[in-house]
């Protein structure tokens, strides 16, 4: 008996050590062999390879200041809850990332408290306030949904809350989750990119002015060097000349991608040359072109105008890229109010609001990262894009006008007096229509065939007939990213802001994402095509249940312990009972 013990004791104490060393062993290879599984469908907690990347090259410390912290209603609790978790996900690959999250309503002074919601604002972050109502009673919250992120002295704002007009707040809440990693990565390359590319914004053509652009400006600087160009038959404009082995120099482009916002004058051959080329040596391009000329200049001083074509010489080229621009006008019944004068009192005019519908609001609806999760999108006399056969090209139809909508031909009369009438829905029932596309692929020269004289056989040319592997996006609309004026005194207002209804709408947001899906080289923007199922409570059956599903949760676990506890206790009685002896 006293063997057999011995024996018991002896593997017991084996199985220890050997259990001991095994766990040992185990943590010294996970020092070393770093792995995660995540389990979720939609794989919402494994990061795009383009942020492990970015990531793991980070040389210094990234510091990430959430106001998002405090007694905050469900949603933005769970948003804060979802930002600490991609933030532990973030450090899980760089131990440069830190993070700290903030009350910025802490302060119980208002004098303190509101001095501080100010300098937010001044710092680039934007307020969402509330009406929370408790036991019965409600209050205003102001919350600030975002972020600041410092590295090397240097800091952004990151806004966390992705806005939507017209959404439900739990998608919203959704797609604000699905958009982290890309905003928070995002941050981070724009502040560890030691040279920034350089975009140039053409004009010359009667483009859209400096002050006119001046928010798309303002918010490419912090992602690009920002020139404004006229290219006036200047290989120059475009291109740099280098030194190379051969008898000729090379070019190569001075810039990553151009944007030509809204011509209204013909380009001239050389400058189409010039841009062709740009485009063969893999440059990109946003077109923002208004194919029909329409002013509401006109309209507001006699209530009609003409919406005239608007010849800008561009048709050629963009038909052989893949797409051709109607020349007509969208109307939409899904469209911007605009304000109207509709009497006086006294002196004083009196204006209602009234759908306009030659300005169209596209709502985005695929799942692209330039479009998916944005803001509904501001437009004004758009015209309609059909793609054409380009061998090789990818064609993605970014924006789509709503079903309700039909297309007016060019010449065409517009007039106020159609805000009188109401709309007969039979007639606005040709839609959807595709009013933005992206082009990918190897595009041919438009000038294969007809290369202009005087500069056919100059070999300092370096004429491509092929491009690389290039991308462009055609928006028939140029006035997308025109910012307004503040109506009284005249300041630029924040690009996508209406001054008449107050709203935001997502025009910045799309500029942003066309230029950055354009010239990113790291693969970031791609993040912003993961999509999050939004699994939502059938809440008439949770009304319905809610009884039985309390009492489950309540007894279940005490019937659960109490049944393991019988039944460990007959078990134990049955094993070591005391055998009967016979006499």
């Amino acid at each position: 008996m006293t063997d057999k013990r011995k024996n018991i004791k002896k593997s017991n104490v084996t199985s220890l050590v050997l259990g001991i060393a095994i766990v040992v062993l185990v943590n010294v290879i996970a020092t070393y062999l770093y792995t995660r599984v995540d389990l979720t469908a939609e794989k919402r907690y494994s990061l795009a390879p383009a942020t492990k990347k970015l990531l793991k090259k980070l040389d210094d410390i990234v510091f990430f200041k959430v106001y998002l912290s405090g007694d905050l209603p469900p949603g933005f609790q769970r948003l804060s809850n979802e930002t600490r978790e991609m933030l532990d996900e973030f450090r899980a690959y760089s131990d440069n990332i830190q993070y700290e999250f903030v009350n910025p309503s802490a302060n119980t002074s208002d004098k303190d408290r509101n001095d501080a919601y100010r300098l937010l604002v001044e710092r680039g972050l934007q307020p969402t306030d509330l009406r929370v109502n408790k036991k019965g009673s409600s209050s205003q919250l102001i919350i600030f949904p975002g972020a600041m992120v410092s590295y090397h002295g240097k800091e952004i704002p990151v806004q966390l809350l992705m806005a939507q007009l017209q959404e439900d707040p739990n998608k919203v809440l959704n797609n604000s989750i699905q958009s982290l990693e890309y905003n928070l990565a995002s941050a981070i390359k724009n502040l560890t990119t030691k040279i920034k590319p350089r975009v140039a914004i053409i004009q010359g053509e009667g483009e859209l002015d400096q002050m006119e652009t001046i928010d798309l400006q303002k918010g490419l600087s912090e992602f690009y060097g920002v020139d404004r160009v006229t290219i006036n038959h200047r290989i120059s404009s475009l291109a740099i000349r280098i030194k190379t082995d051969t008898a000729h120099d090379a070019l190569i482009n001075r810039y990553r991608a151009i944007i030509i916002a809204k011509p209204t004058k013909p380009f001239d051959e050389r400058d189409k040359f010039l841009i062709d080329q740009f485009i063969m040596r893999g440059g990109k391009v946003l077109w923002l072109i208004d194919p029909v000329f329409a002013s509401m200049d006109s309209l507001q001083k006699y209530n009609t105008t003409m919406g005239i074509p608007n010849d800008i010489n561009l048709e050629d080229m963009l038909f052989n890229y893949g797409v051709r621009i109607n020349v007509n006008l969208v109307q939409d019944m899904n469209a911007l109010p605009i304000p109207v004068k509709t009497g006086m009192i006294g002196n004083q005019p009196q204006f209602d609001y009234f759908k306009w519908w030659f300005f169209p609001v596209i709502t985005p609806s695929g799942n692209h990262p330039i479009v998916n999760g944005l803001n509904a999108i501001k437009t004004e006399f758009v015209s309609t894009i059909d793609t054409v056969t380009a061998p090789g090209i990818k064609k993605t139809i970014l924006l789509e006008t709503s079903p309700y909508s039909r297309t007016v031909n060019a010449p065409a009369l517009i007039d106020l007096e159609i805000l009188k009438k109401q709309p007969n829905e039979r007639m606005f029932n040709k839609g959807p229509f595709s009013i933005a596309v992206l082009l990918e692929g190897e595009f041919t020269s438009s000038f294969l065939y007809r290369i202009p004289p005087d500069l056919a056989g100059n070999p300092s040319l370096g004429y491509r007939a092929k491009s690389k592997k290039t991308k462009m996006i055609i928006i028939g609309d140029g006035d997308i990213v025109k910012n307004q004026f503040h109506f009284s005194q005249g300041y630029p207002l924040p690009l996508g802001f209406d001054q008449y209804t107050k709203q935001t709408f997502g025009n910045k947001d799309l500029a942003m994402n066309a230029v950055n899906y354009l010239c990113d080289d790291s693969g970031i923007i791609s993040v912003r095509s993961r999509e999050l199922k939004l699994r939502m409570l059938d809440t008439a059956k949770v009304a319905k249940q809610r009884f039985f599903w309390q009492l489950i949760n309540i007894l279940l676990p005490i019937l659960l312990i109490a049944g393991f506890g019988i039944g460990k206790n007959r078990l134990r009685k049955r094993t070591y009972a005391a055998p009967v002896r016979k006499s």
